[in-house]
């Protein structure tokens, strides 16, 4: 059991150190950490509707539908109904919210580049398949 409680203790500091990362990174602009993740999701998914958005990000609809809202009035992202439905928006980024998807995302790639620093090859593509088994079977 001292195994589970010690590798316990390396994902929570790991944790809390990403998100005072995070934290730090978004705090220098105008979004809050839920509107980095919707823009981060459809910089990397492209347009969407929401409850595909809502699925990608692990919230509940109405969660999305106010992220949304405030990602557009402050301009950076659209929604746009479709010719078949017009009941069906469709949200994607404005010009600005790609903008802050490339800035967000180059930080997302210097944080990993900069956490693999000292791992050889081997290691990093070990740390690689052990992650996406992780996330497979847990969420």
């Amino acid at each position: 059991m001292k195994a589970i409680e010690e590798l316990t203790d390396e994902l929570l500091l790991f944790f809390n150190g990403f998100a005072s990362w995070e934290s730090s990174v978004i705090r220098s602009s105008d979004l809050t950490v839920s509107e980095a993740h919707a823009i981060e999701v459809l910089g990397q998914y492209g347009k969407m509707n929401m409850k595909n958005l809502a699925q990608k990000l692990g919230v509940t609809t109405g969660t999305t539908t106010v992220t949304v809202d405030r990602l557009e009035k402050k301009d950076y992202a659209k929604r746009e109904t479709t010719r078949e439905d017009r009941r069906v928006n469709l949200i994607s980024l404005t010009e600005k919210g790609m903008r802050a998807f490339a800035e967000h995302h180059n930080f997302h790639l210097n944080l990993t580049e900069q956490m693999v620093s000292n791992l050889s090859e081997e290691e990093i593509e070990q740390f690689h398949k052990i992650l996406k088994k992780i996330n497979a079977e847990t969420f």
